[in-house]
């Protein structure tokens, strides 16, 4: 299975640097990972509605540049559906089982994601309703996928 993770913006914090690291070399015992980072839109902080929709935009066709056709795509989006570590496992499984070896993980930048992302992606999940910071969500979605191939095989994690 092959995994990629297409995400906005630099990793600027050792030590999620550090995390995500780690559970990248874990995860190549079950999987090929790989993560993109596209770059951010530069953007003032006070944007109007239109301004927003525009750099969302401009991330988005970067993101899309990076997802094959072949891609299935979750996007990363507050309203999408929760799941349990044990559903999103189940979910991968699923996939596998039915040939869908490429998976790829969009998380957007601090606007989130543009329509167009959205559209191309064939599942929207949520972490929950709050937000997380894109770069603590790439650690957390690392890991997560992690613990779904440990749940997968059976494997006890070790916490």
């Amino acid at each position: 299975m092959q995994i990629q993770i297409v995400t906005v913006g630099k990793l600027k914090e050792k030590y999620f640097v550090q995390g995500i690291s780690e559970y990248t070399k874990r995860l190549q015992a079950y999987a090929k990972i790989k993560i993109m980072e596209v770059p951010d839109e530069k953007a003032p902080e006070q944007l109007s509605e239109s301004e927003g929709r525009q750099v969302k935009e401009k991330e988005g066709k970067r993101i899309l540049a990076q997802i094959k056709p072949d891609h299935y795509v979750f996007a990363l989006a507050i309203n999408g559906q929760m799941w349990s570590s044990e559903q999103l496992a189940e979910n991968i499984e699923k996939l596998a089982t039915y040939g869908r070896s490429q998976l790829t993980f969009v998380i957007g930048g601090s606007l989130g994601l543009s329509d167009e992302v959205l559209s191309r992606a064939d599942q929207k999940i949520s972490f929950g309703k709050i937000t997380y910071p894109h770069q603590l969500m790439r650690l957390i979605l690392v890991e997560q996928v992690y613990r779904a191939f440990k749940i997968n095989r059976g494997e006890p994690y070790h916490k």
